[in-house]
């Protein structure tokens, strides 16, 4: 096997820089806290820092809306400061990417100032444009995933911008040379200052249907998600492939991985097609399919808490760990600023706090893959607990609040709802002691923190039992030959189980563990030629006879087997 590119044994550790660290004590997390914190973050097992947006924005959602990319954003700290943290990382063989937003801007951008002044400005066709149709309404029925139609009329003209987010995000025409060639300039920048490589945001979108059709089928005056039209079209392979090569010219070993969050499986093999110039890796939304059984389907089912649907996990994950072998697997995460948090998702925090947050990270992690780790994860941090409704930033929080009213859902179940299965949830600070505000500011926190004596870094840091010590004896194994080189295999198991094999050269390993909180036993697998004391790694109470494996509630092992 050829060398792999180093982005291929990446530990990629994904700081949401508000909630991190506060170093300047008003309250948001900034570059010189993450500067304080890089012994920790190197002493996990860390080799890439993946940033959330810094630049300068106006913040309505988050820093993803841009209205200058050249900038840092001042409640995040300065451009030498972040010349500071490359430094200091690189000394630490760390490797930073940043998130770059391509596929929209924020209205406040001079871009977009200009745009608005008329179809006779520069700037107008850095954005798209339409005409609206009759009494003042909207040029299709498509709707934005942030609530509402894609399109906003422009203040002082006739015509209406489009906006796949919020109101506040015009998208950009990538089908405009010159929008290409200001977006490259912009990544060419960042580059030069040391950056290693991109997380592009919402890339899938760069291209849209000609012609603005409707989607067919729905009643008139309603409004439909149309990913058939905006998402995934050809000519984003296209674009891509374009602002990757000319990035790779300067730097040849540049990190590039997609948000594809619609992406199946078949569309990223072409994403990620070694030959293709787009992507080295991509992030789907794809592996976590839930069991909604329980849902109530009046309700939006994404904003309800589900248990993962461990068949179907199993099925989604095997399909892409044979699809992308030849790419060095796919990404490996269980949780992301967009997303809850693992245990609280899909764990048990209340039962099994440790067990199920260490063999939730064994089964996904030590797969054939990259692995992407949300900071905090490793400390089995919880959800937020948000207690108001005015403290939810999610699109959609107060739309399901009123609906679940309606019918009949009382304020603490409805927030309970929210509080399991929104991307604020994800967003609590990070919990490095048991000072006022888990000693990331001497201040209140932007979003909330959940104080807990056991679960922060101190407290941790003296148990050789914590979940934080066991993600480091984790990590270590997983850049081992054999984890990110090896070859993977499905073990065949039950419904209950997870179990793979991994091999590489002479070395074999068995992963194999229990997703549930409920004791498991099987028979079958082979377990005569299997023995305990050549565990690697070891959760909960596992037993072996010569012919059961029996597993506690969220136990896992690995094991050293022979080839």
């Amino acid at each position: 096997m050829a060398d792999l590119n180093w982005w291929q044994s990446a530990i990629v550790y994904q700081i949401y820089p508000r909630s991190f660290q506060d170093s300047n004590h008003d309250g948001i997390g900034d570059i010189q806290g993450i500067i304080q914190r890089l012994d920790y973050i190197q002493s996990i097992g860390i080799n890439v820092i993946w940033l959330n947006p810094i630049f300068i924005s106006p913040q309505i959602d988050n820093g993803y809306d841009i209205s200058n990319y050249y900038g840092i954003d001042s409640i995040f700290g300065s451009l030498a400061d972040v010349r500071e943290l490359i430094q200091e990382a690189h000394q630490r063989q760390i490797k930073i990417i940043v998130d770059f937003v391509l596929n929209h801007t924020s209205d406040q951008h001079p871009w977009f100032q200009e745009a608005l002044k008329g179809p006779d400005n520069l700037y107008r066709e850095y954005y798209l444009w339409a005409e609206g149709k009759e009494n003042n309404v909207a040029p299709n029925n498509w709707a934005s995933f942030f609530g509402g139609s894609t399109w906003q009329k422009e203040p002082n003209g006739s015509e209406y911008y489009f906006h796949l987010f919020a109101k506040e995000m015009p998208d950009l025409n990538w089908a405009n040379p010159e929008v290409q060639i200001a977006m490259l300039d912009i990544a060419k920048f960042w580059l030069n200052e040391g950056i290693d490589g991109f997380r592009l945001d919402a890339f899938i979108h760069l291209a849209k249907a000609e012609g603005y059709p409707d989607v067919a089928g729905v009643p008139p005056g309603e409004l439909a998600i149309a990913e058939e039209y905006y998402a995934n079209l050809p000519k984003v392979q296209e674009y891509l492939a374009k602002f990757v090569k000319a990035l790779r010219c300067i730097k040849p070993d540049i990190f590039i991985v997609g948000e594809a969050a619609s992406a199946e499986v078949d569309l990223a093999v072409q994403y990620t097609e070694p030959q293709a110039n787009q992507c080295d890796s991509v992030i789907t939304f794809r592996y976590f399919t839930e069991d909604e059984s329980e849902k109530d389907s009046r309700l939006p089912l994404g904003m309800q808490p589900g248990k993962l649907d461990l068949v179907k996990f199993k099925e989604t994950m095997v399909e892409w760990q044979e699809k992308l072998a030849h790419a060095g697997g796919p990404t490996l995460y269980w949780n992301n600023h967009d997303m809850p948090r693992l245990v609280s998702r899909f764990g048990d925090a209340q039962n099994y706090r440790k067990n199920s947050s260490k063999t939730l990270a064994t089964v996904m992690y030590l797969q054939k893959g990259i692995s992407f780790i949300l900071n905090g994860e490793e400390l089995g941090m919880e959800n937020l607990a948000i207690t108001s409704l005015a403290d939810y930033e999610d699109p959609g929080a107060v739309d399901f609040y009123q609906q679940a009213q309606q019918l009949g859902y009382t304020e603490s179940e409805i927030l309970a709802c929210l509080n399991a299965s929104s991307k604020d949830a994800s967003r609590g600070v990070m919990q490095w002691d048991n000072s006022p505000n888990s000693g990331f500011s001497t201040v209140k926190p932007w979003s909330g923190v959940n104080d807990e004596l056991d679960y922060t870094v101190v407290d941790e840091e003296q148990s050789e039992d914590s979940i934080l010590a066991y993600y480091r004896q984790l990590l270590a194994l997983k850049k081992t030959d054999l984890f990110t080189k090896g070859d993977f295999e499905l073990v065949e198991t039950n419904d209950q189980t997870y179990g793979y094999i991994r091999s590489w050269e002479h070395e074999e390993a068995l992963v194999l563990a229990n997703m549930t909180g409920e004791t498991v036993s099987l028979t079958v697998l082979d377990a005569a030629n299997l023995q305990m004391d050549e565990r690697l790694m070891q959760v909960g109470d596992s037993k072996l006879t010569k012919t059961a494996i029996t597993l506690g509630p969220f136990s896992s092992f690995v094991m050293q087997t022979k080839k």
